[in-house]
This record gives structure tokens, C-alpha cells and sequence, in this order.
């Protein structure tokens, strides 16, 4: 079986123990990806947001292990996901339960073009944090930016790290725009 992992962020270049072969390809398929979810430590993370238009060619590399449920729990704990949260927040091409929409169309095209028999990604939804409260929305772009003017320090510098660190192909709006609000060039050769 030939299961392809798609990347755009830390996975590419933090895989830690995710079993995957160590050369990640930069011709993956083309996806709404963007700096949009919030993480517990302050980070503006990269997810895929469904309305966005503008696309970039994710990154792809091959699973080391033989089954799509192998594939999906490690790639939940690499997320640092509860394993209870990998049938919604980590996704699967082919998958009969899930409506196909233009994500996993984009997907499914690009796989069969390559003979990829199966396909695995994190799929966590965009979010921000308004005072106590989780929005499962984007941040506009005037709120990113005033969130990571706002970190603490640390936070800040783990942010910074992040979107630098992030492969140079995945050339979002946002990132644009922390750029040149912050300086933050990417650091990755990738």
C-alpha cells in the first residue's frame, strides 16, 4: 500500500516519530491553506480553510507503515492529539463517509495521479481566542497580526519560529503579511 502524508507545516520539518520516509516531496496537491488556528501555546498555526481562494501546492512524503489505520493514529500522536479525536481531526482520502468537496477532490485527483492508494492529513479547523472564548473561525487578518503583536515574549518567539521554519513554497497572504509587518523570513530551506 502506498500512503502518501501531506505536510505544510512543522511536520515537514519536526516529524519527530512519525513513521514516514525522511525526503518530503514539494508537488503535493494544491490546498486553501493558511495561518489560521490558534494553538494552546499562542501560535498561529497553518490549517486548511475551506473558504479561502487562494490555494499553495502543499508538501508530501510516504508512510513507513502498511495501513491507513496505522498511518492515522500516528500521525494523531505526532499532532499531540488524544487518540479519541483522530477520526474527526485527522482525514483520509479515500474516505466513503465523508462527502467529497473541492478539498478532497483536489486530493483524490492528485493521488490517482501518482498511484497513491491512500492518503492522510491533519485536518483541525481554524480558531481563534476572543478573551475566554473559541471562535471556530479565521482570524481576520488585523486580529492575527494583533494577537502575535500581543504574545509574551517566549510565545512570541515560538511563534516567529514557526512561521519562519514553515517551507518556503507554502506562500500564504498572512505569512506575507507577517513578513513584512515583523521581518520574519522564512528560515527554511524547504
Amino acid at each position: 500500500m502506498k500512503i502518501a502524508c501531506l505536510g505544510w507545516g512543522s511536520l515537514v520539518w519536526d516529524p519527530r516519530e512519525l513513521p514516514v520516509q525522511e525526503k518530503w516531496f514539494e508537488d503535493g496537491p494544491f490546498l486553501p491553506i493558511e495561518l489560521a488556528r490558534q494553538s494552546k501555546d499562542g501560535r498561529l498555526t497553518l490549517v486548511i480553510v475551506e473558504e479561502n481562494e487562494i490555494l499553495v501546492r502543499s508538501l508530501w512524503t510516504l508512510f513507513t507503515v502498511s495501513t491507513i489505520d496505522d498511518a492515522r493514529l500516528a500521525l494523531c500522536q505526532r499532532e499531540g492529539m488524544p487518540d479519541k479525536n483522530k477520526d474527526r481531526d485527522i482525514h483520509i482520502w479515500p474516505n466513503n463517509n465523508v462527502p467529497t468537496n473541492s478539498i478532497t477532490a483536489e486530493i483524490e485527483r492528485w493521488a490517482r495521479s501518482l498511484d497513491v492508494t491512500a492518503v492522510v492529513w491533519t485536518g483541525l479547523s481554524p480558531k481563534i481566542k476572543k478573551g475566554n472564548k473559541e471562535e471556530n473561525r479565521a482570524p481576520t487578518l488585523v486580529e492575527a497580526i494583533s494577537h502575535l503583536h500581543n504574545l509574551p515574549q517566549e510565545q512570541r518567539r515560538n511563534a516567529e519560529r514557526y512561521i519562519r521554519m514553515t517551507p518556503r513554497q507554502i506562500d500564504t497572504p498572512y505569512r506575507r503579511h507577517f513578513e513584512a509587518e515583523f521581518g520574519w523570513t522564512p528560515l527554511s530551506e524547504i
